[in-house]
């Protein structure tokens, strides 16, 4: 009966514990930067076929996550833009600057450049 109960204290403090270091681990967690585009696009064909692809696998390689892109917009209050949209998570500013100075990236915006006027902004996310 004692063994039985040490091993129950020892797993009920080894949870207790567990569950603090956990907490810790995401009250230091960095919340996420988001970015986002306003493109304006000339030559839409062109844009979709030699640019988009190179672009999104460039910020895929880079750490990015492209979580909306289009012309698809909805206005909830206000005009709604008339360009073309992205929204990108980030992990931090920092892979931002890594991913836009790459040399993968500046040769896609070579071409991006030809078809599209790019307007860009970020915003830090909420800690979740």
């Amino acid at each position: 009966m004692k063994t039985r109960s040490t091993v129950a204290l020892a797993m009920l403090a080894g949870f207790g514990l567990g569950a603090v270091a956990v907490q810790g681990l995401h009250a230091q967690a960095k919340p996420p930067i988001y970015y986002i585009a306003e493109i304006d696009v000339t030559n839409i064909d062109a844009y979709t076929k030699e640019y988009a692809p190179i672009a999104q696998a460039s910020i895929k390689a880079a750490g990015g996550r492209l979580l909306a892109a289009g012309q698809n917009v909805t206005s909830v209050e206000g005009a709604p833009p008339t360009k073309r949209v992205a929204i990108q998570v980030w992990e931090s500013m920092e892979k931002i600057q890594a991913w836009r100075n790459s040399a993968e990236y500046k040769k896609a915006r070579e071409t991006g450049d030809k078809y599209a006027k790019f307007r860009a902004f970020t915003v830090e996310g909420l800690p979740q």
